[in-house]
């Protein structure tokens, strides 16, 4: 293991941040996020868990905000519906830096909040 990072998000307080600043999804996630969360009958908890993914993401690799841009990890979907992690541009590198070779990430949430754990291996 080279890393492992933890992020909970409150779900109201994310939501009013989607409500309140248009284009912030557009900075956070990706287009195949943002049609996820639209399909789901609560985008904002199935957003808020993978904005939490990516700062969790952040933290096992040991750096802050800003060391990438949100959208360089991505929460997929696998059909079985098992979350997994993509990484581009400045994350893709950093993990690479760092010897990272795979993840795994755990989402949960309810109404009030959303959680993440990334463990790079």
């Amino acid at each position: 293991m080279i890393g492992i990072g933890i992020d909970t998000v409150e779900v109201e307080r994310f939501r009013r941040a989607l409500q309140q600043r248009p284009g912030i999804a557009d900075r956070l996630f990706t287009p195949a996020e943002q049609a996820y969360g639209r399909r789901q009958r609560d985008p904002a908890e199935r957003l808020a868990a993978r904005f939490a993914a990516k700062e969790a993401v952040m933290k096992a690799l040991g750096v802050g905000l800003g060391a990438f841009a949100f959208r360089d990890v991505e929460v997929v979907k696998a059909p079985s519906g098992a979350p997994s992690l993509s990484l581009t541009g400045r994350a893709a590198e950093l993990a690479a830096r760092r010897g990272v070779t795979s993840w795994h990430v755990s989402l949960t949430h309810t109404g009030l909040v959303a959680e993440a754990v990334a463990v790079a291996l």
